[in-house]
């Protein structure tokens, strides 16, 4: 199949020859699909925790092919230790196809049987390409197809990517929560359609963003148990051709011990092969926190709008100077970037949306870019969320002076009064002090409606906000 010069190797596929370099460790398969895939420029090293799965998946189905008898125990062991070499982060340099590829992952497949056939032609003390001794497709993809190997190690990668995304959203709801605990005793108004409501704390705002990133956490972690169910041992389409009796159970447990995630092999092979359902879940839980965490940000950004001519409610902190033509203007600069972030996570799920629709009959050709999309997603979200905490939450200011005195002169906290005077009474009140100019309290005061006592009993915060 294979011969061999100092700086060259020639490898045959069903299409032909084609020169491989000597010490690469991947092969003609990989090399067809990097010429035929120029397309992101992102080739899939640079996802390492998608390389470390497609290892895990090739020990788990070596270790489960040796069990059943299938596979000699000298090539065993040279592809377990090739594949726990890959999972310790060495060869990825050689991951080399495009992370955007036709054929459903084919080619990506192809990438890891190659290299880890290389090594382990390497570790039995063969040529590169010596293929008789140890084959990519033979040996390494003994018992497996693409259609199970690569959503398989999809979903692996995944688990790892969104626990990641958790930790660092606990990172900002605790940064919140430390905020609403400093703000706690900061009366401000409340407002609805950017009109006055009634009085709340500074720190119940800021507790409610911390309450949001809680919810989404959960609906993360439910979106990350839906992932665990995988299809590895169907091979093509889900009827497991070509694998022993028994092989999808032995093979998941394996794979369970070697990553660590406690997966479970999907009642309907065929269903799970074809259905894209769980990674349009867990898109659709991306752009709920996106949404969320954007909505979050344009709130930061209104509250801290001014200094003079805007709310001035809070301070950012000062990241970098804000323009190139205006002395002194500082900008909400990181919240800005939180909001681009979210921007393309949501048009991340439209793409994940289609592609998961697209699908046809036994199997979605589709899935690379479902990947590509996914992975941006909770590496932008991880990396939004890490970066709104440490460098704008943390530093939030308050205006202390300024939210009192907008207290004071609010004709919302009438709305307090309605069950002391009704709401005849509070209405003629309001539209008396907002034609006037004149505090909510002093015409109260000057109309016998309560007396002064009444209304600071009222009016006491504890009263007003409810806690």
């Amino acid at each position: 199949m294979t011969t061999q010069s100092s700086t060259i190797r020639t490898e045959h596929d069903l299409l032909g020859e084609r020169e491989v370099p000597a010490d690469a460790y991947y092969g003609i398969h990989t090399l067809r699909a990097i010429e035929n895939f120029p397309i992101s420029g992102t080739q899939i090293k640079a996802y390492p925790e998608l390389v470390k799965g497609l290892a895990a998946v090739k020990k788990a189905s070596a270790l489960a092919n040796h069990q059943f008898g299938l596979l000699a125990e000298e090539k065993k062991d040279a592809i377990v230790r090739a594949c726990d070499d890959v999972m310790a982060g060495e060869l990825h340099e050689y991951f080399v196809v495009d992370i955007i590829q036709g054929g459903a992952g084919t080619s990506t497949n192809m990438n890891a049987n190659e290299v880890i056939a290389n090594r382990a032609l390497e570790y039995l003390g063969k040529p590169f390409g010596d293929y008789k001794s140890l084959h990519p497709l033979e040996d390494v993809n003994m018992s497996q197809s693409t259609n199970d190997v690569y959503p398989t190690a999809i979903k692996i990668a995944l688990h790892s990517k969104i626990d990641l995304l958790v930790e660092a959203m606990g990172v900002l709801q605790a940064a919140f929560e430390q905020k609403a605990a400093e703000f706690a005793d900061i009366l401000k108004m409340g407002r609805t359609q950017l009109q006055d409501a009634v009085p709340m704390t500074l720190g119940q705002e800021f507790n409610a963003f911390a309450v949001m990133l809680s919810e989404d956490r959960e609906r993360l972690r439910e979106a990350s148990k839906l992932i665990q169910e995988i299809n590895l041992g169907a091979t093509a389409i889900g009827t497991g051709i070509n694998t022993p009796k028994g092989y999808p159970t032995v093979v998941c447990d394996y794979l369970s011990e070697i990553t660590g995630i406690s997966l479970q092999t999907a009642g309907n092979l065929v269903e799970a092969t074809q259905d894209a359902g769980a990674f349009v879940q867990l898109s659709g839980v991306l752009k709920r926190v996106a949404v969320k965490l954007s909505k979050t940000c344009n709130d930061l950004r209104l509250l801290s709008s001014g200094p003079r001519a805007g709310l001035n409610e809070i301070n950012l902190p000062p990241v970098q100077a804000g323009s190139s033509i205006m002395p002194g203007k500082v900008n909400p600069v990181i919240p800005e970037v939180v909001n681009q972030i979210a921007f393309e996570v949501i048009g991340n799920d439209i793409t994940v949306s289609f592609a998961a629709e697209a699908g046809q009959l036994q199997l979605n050709a589709f899935e690379p870019i479902i990947v590509r999309n996914l992975f941006n997603s909770l590496v932008f979200l991880r990396q939004g969320c890490l970066t709104l905490a440490e460098r704008c939450v943390v530093g939030i200011t308050a205006n202390r002076e300024l939210l009192r005195a907008m207290i004071n002169n609010s004709i919302g906290i009438v709305t307090a009064l309605n069950p002391y005077i009704g709401y005849e009474n509070a209405s003629a009140v309001a539209t008396e002090a907002h034609q006037t100019g004149r505090g909510v309290t002093e015409i109260v005061l000057e109309k016998g409606l309560l007396s002064k006592a009444e209304l600071d009993e009222i009016l006491k915060p504890e009263n007003l906000i409810g806690e």
